[in-house]
Parts: C-alpha cells; sequence; structure tokens
C-alpha cells in the first residue's frame, strides 16, 4: 500500500480520503485491510487495496512485480440491502460472499462522510470481479441517482455481466419489472464491442448494468 500510494501522489491523483486507512482488527470481515480512494480524471472513485494475510482473494498475495494487480470489486451505494439483493441475487444469479457493519474514525476518513456507518454486503459471481453494496445506515441525507441520467453523462457508470442470452435476460428483466435503458436486447453483428448481443437495465437504485452475450 505504502508503494501504491507512493506512486499514486507522484501522478498528483485527485484523494478522496485524506491518505490510506488501516481497517480496525474488531471488523473480523475487514480488520487489516488498508484502503484508499482517489479520482479518475473524470471525477469516478477509485479504491485501491491490500489485503493482509487470509483476507481476499488468493490470487492478491501472489509474488509479483507489478505493482497494481487487478480488480478485485466494484462498488456502488444502494438505498436497501433486500431490494438489491433480490436483483442481484435472485434475478443475475450472484451469491452472498459475506457481509460486515463498519464504522469508526477510519472508516469516516476512508468516505470522507462524517459519522459514516455501512452495511457492506459481497457478492460474486462463477468467476470475474465482485459487487460490493454498501448501505448508509448513517447518515441518511445521500443523494439519489439522478432520475433524468443519460448513458452519455460521465456520472454514468455500467457493470457488464456476461450471460448465457441476452434475449432470455431481458425477458426475465421485464417480467421482473425492470427498468430498461435500452430498447431491448440488441444485436450488435460487428463484434467489434467484443460481444455479439446485450441488454442494458437499470438496478433498483438506478446503477445500470449490462448483461452481454457473446
Amino acid at each position: 500500500m505504502d508503494s501504491a500510494y507512493g506512486w499514486l501522489r507522484r501522478h498528483k491523483v485527485q484523494h478522496a480520503s485524506p491518505g490510506p486507512q488501516l481497517l480496525p482488527d474488531w471488523n473480523k470481515s475487514a480488520g487489516g485491510i488498508r484502503a484508499f480512494y482517489f479520482r479518475d480524471p473524470d471525477g469516478h472513485a477509485l479504491e485501491v487495496l491490500s489485503f493482509p494475510a487470509g483476507k481476499g482473494n488468493p490470487k492478491w498475495h501472489r509474488r509479483s512485480d507489478k505493482l497494481f494487480l487487478g480488480i478485485d470489486h466494484t462498488a456502488i451505494v444502494i438505498s436497501d440491502t433486500e431490494a438489491s439483493l433480490q436483483f442481484y441475487r435472485d434475478v443475475l444469479g450472484m451469491e452472498v460472499a459475506g457481509e460486515s457493519e463498519n464504522y469508526g474514525p477510519e472508516q469516516e476518513r476512508l468516505n470522507n462522510v462524517f459519522g459514516a456507518r455501512l452495511h457492506i454486503t459481497a457478492l460474486r459471481a462463477a468467476a470475474g470481479p465482485g459487487i460490493e453494496f454498501l448501505e448508509y445506515l448513517a447518515p441518511r441525507d445521500g443523494r439519489p441517482y439522478p432520475q433524468d441520467e443519460k448513458s452519455n453523462d460521465l456520472i454514468h457508470w455500467q457493470t457488464r455481466f456476461l450471460g448465457i442470452s441476452a434475449d432470455q435476460a431481458a425477458e426475465n428483466l421485464r417480467k421482473s419489472r425492470r427498468t430498461l435503458i435500452s430498447t431491448g436486447a440488441i444485436e450488435l453483428p460487428d463484434g467489434r464491442a467484443g460481444f455479439r448481443k446485450a441488454v442494458i437495465v437499470r438496478d433498483p437504485d438506478g446503477h445500470a448494468v449490462e448483461v452481454v452475450e457473446q
């Protein structure tokens, strides 16, 4: 973490946390993890993590000559954990990999939110990065996702899922009364996007999710 933070500082990234934070040992799920939030050139929040022994995917503990090893998960702020589980677990088929309740001065500094108390839920699929729910139990004054957000807005951020059938995904999403961004399952015949067909939908809080078929 010290090397990663030094590298980011030398490249003058915008801090979202005052500096790396060591999460306390009383938190069985997150204790010993070091984390730092910063922003990309367009203001999107990014996090660099360092896992202690026994935590995180084993691949993050393998010896490597690289400073940054890969993407572990994406994190989204949600309003209600159960509602999000009904979408990501029950509709998209992810599995809950862990839960914790994080609070205290380290968490406040990490998120740069005074009085932060979060219910965190980690979800995983069979492969690839996971998704982490951040439900703020306090404070509860976070702004909702803009209802007029469009796919070409800088705030737009979508998570891609690899599925078997985009048509079936679109049908299941319609049946579960989810809000589609695309007009349905759209075919991209030239293959330049890296997939053949896709559908984009909003989760219960408005975050964009893309289901693609190769």
